[in-house]
């Protein structure tokens, strides 16, 4: 029996660069099938072709065993291939049964239909398991919600191949589970699905076969019960990978207190408090892995420390001197440093090079510039001495830091921001959506940056990096820190817990916050 669907010999080309060369990929009826690959390996480049979204230079798409040309996303659709991309395409301001049957309204004459696209929304949810609110708005959904809102969509819309680019990078753990329950039950149900993502404990408990891209080209095909995570990563790669970076052997007893939150209160873009009294040390050669849901505070809180954003009730302190009304230049003088959680938005200026980018926060000053002047000699040497020490692969520091990879990207930020060994070091997410080898990397620097006597500060969903890296690991929930606890006494259930707001503040080992 043909595959249900087959890519043959894909080739596209951008200038200088061959994103797919020669790509020959089949899916079968009823399996999911993933894709791995690097950063920049040609896994999205792929699959929007697929979706219509690109031109293939060489190459054809068969579908049921017959040869079909997609020019749009429109064209993918009507021969029942869908997408949910990695960040949604939804409208916030409206209902999920709005969001869902947008671009395919139910009407009755000349009128919109909302109770029979409901029930229509109702069955399709129920058939795959797939629980939401047709009547909620959007906006007032998490992210797991939102994700199960696009797969409705595409389901909606009758969709019996789907693409899933990164699905679980911005959810929760148990919403990444109930993801994976989903995925299971579309497969029983006959549905065909592409499952890119860069967590291999995933791919291994979810995919039937695994394809993996290297650099434009089609490394393998495997199939996942007759193969493993570590050798997963090297075809990924073309080395061994260290899959499990953590804190090894007798740690040293934390330092100084060099940051702390007294109270800190702070407010958010709409006005909220969103930060409701937090106290919080951060101490020297010591990591605090921060857990909690998106929108629970941690980016006010973190923006706060970072000088982004003033307090409005509370202190911050630095070695015990009040800089809660400092900037982000003053603080920087302080010593503490910022990664934050966007990298083209907030961490880069995407538009400019790659050398401007290495001296964002010092250009002014010698000798980098004089009397206003940039020495632009001083820039590119600086530039390529970080490229070379923070293994930033790019092919030359006069290009665009958007044309890097993401990984690439999150090394340059990270490069620029630890290069001159600062005292405390807040990062947002350090890893989500990096490759196996970028993660590898940005963890082990996190480390080498605490054994050189930083205090890090690390925020994250992922709990696996919160279990292997902290000293100390802190829940934030609404607001508010409510569980602490200390490397020998972390307790993954309460963890969970206390992430949905089903624990009471506190937490084993949680004596000092």
């Amino acid at each position: 029996m043909a595959p249900v669907l087959q890519l043959i010999g894909i080739t596209k080309r951008f200038p200088g660069v061959v994103a797919n060369e020669g790509i020959d990929f089949d899916l079968e009826q009823g399996e999911i099938h993933a894709l791995l690959g690097e950063n920049g390996a040609g896994k999205t480049t792929l699959m929007d072709i697929l979706f219509g979204l690109l031109r293939p230079d060489e190459g054809e798409i068969r579908l049921r065993d017959r040869a079909c040309h997609i020019r749009s996303p429109q064209d993918a659709l009507a021969l029942g291939i869908g997408m949910v991309h990695q960040h949604f395409m939804l409208v916030p301001t409206l209902t999920v049964a709005e969001n869902i049957m947008l671009g395919q309204e139910l009407t009755r004459g000349p009128f919109l239909a909302p109770a029979e696209a409901s029930r229509r929304i109702a069955r399709v949810s129920a058939e795959y398991g797939i629980e939401v609110q047709p009547s909620y708005q959007v906006a007032q959904l998490s992210v797991g919600e939102q994700q199960r809102v696009e797969i409705l969509k595409v389901l909606y819309r009758g969709a019996e191949i789907l693409i899933l680019d990164e699905p679980t990078a911005v959810i929760t753990p148990p919403e990444a589970e109930a993801l994976l329950c989903t995925l299971a039950s579309m497969r029983r149900l006959g549905k065909s699905v592409i499952f890119i993502s860069h967590k291999l404990k995933e791919v291994m408990a979810i995919s039937d076969r695994v394809t993996v891209l290297r650099r434009g080209k089609v490394v393998g095909t495997v199939r996942t019960a007759e193969t493993g995570e570590h050798q997963l990563a090297e075809m990924m790669v073309g080395r061994d990978v260290v899959l499990t970076v953590a804190r090894t052997g007798e740690r040293q007893a934390p330092g100084p207190v060099l940051a702390e939150l007294r109270g800190l209160q702070v407010h958010g873009d709409r006005g909220n408090l969103a930060v409701k009294g937090v106290d919080l040390a951060l101490r020297a050669g010591e990591i605090v892995g921060m857990a909690g849901v998106d929108g629970n505070g941690q980016p006010e809180l973190a923006e706060a420390l970072a000088g982004l954003r003033h307090p409005s009730a509370g202190q911050l302190l630095i070695r015990s001197e009040d800089v809660s009304q400092h900037d982000p230049q003053q603080l920087a003088g302080c010593g503490v440093h910022y990664v934050p959680a966007d990298r083209n938005a907030r961490g880069a200026v995407p538009s400019l090079s790659v050398a401007a980018n290495a001296v964002l926060k010092n250009h002014r000053t010698p000798p980098y510039s004089r009397w206003g002047i940039l020495n632009h000699a001083a820039i590119h040497g600086f530039a390529q001495q970080l490229v070379e020490s923070y293994d930033v692969r790019c092919p030359s520091v006069e290009v665009r830091a958007g044309s890097l990879s993401g990984g690439n990207l999150q090394k340059l930020i990270l490069g620029r921001e630890t290069t001159c060994r600062p005292d405390i070091l807040i990062v947002e997410h350090p890893t989500r959506g990096l490759d196996v080898s970028a993660t590898e990397y940005v963890r082990k620097l996190l480390l080498s940056q605490a054994d050189a006597g930083t205090a890090v500060l690390l925020i994250s969903a992922d709990l696996e990096e919160l279990l292997a890296l902290g000293d100390r690991i802190v829940v934030m929930y609404d607001g508010r820190l409510v569980y602490a606890a200390q490397r020998d006494a972390f307790d993954l259930g309460r963890l969970g817990l206390a992430m949905a707001g089903l624990s009471q503040p506190g937490g084993a080992g949680c004596t000092e916050l």
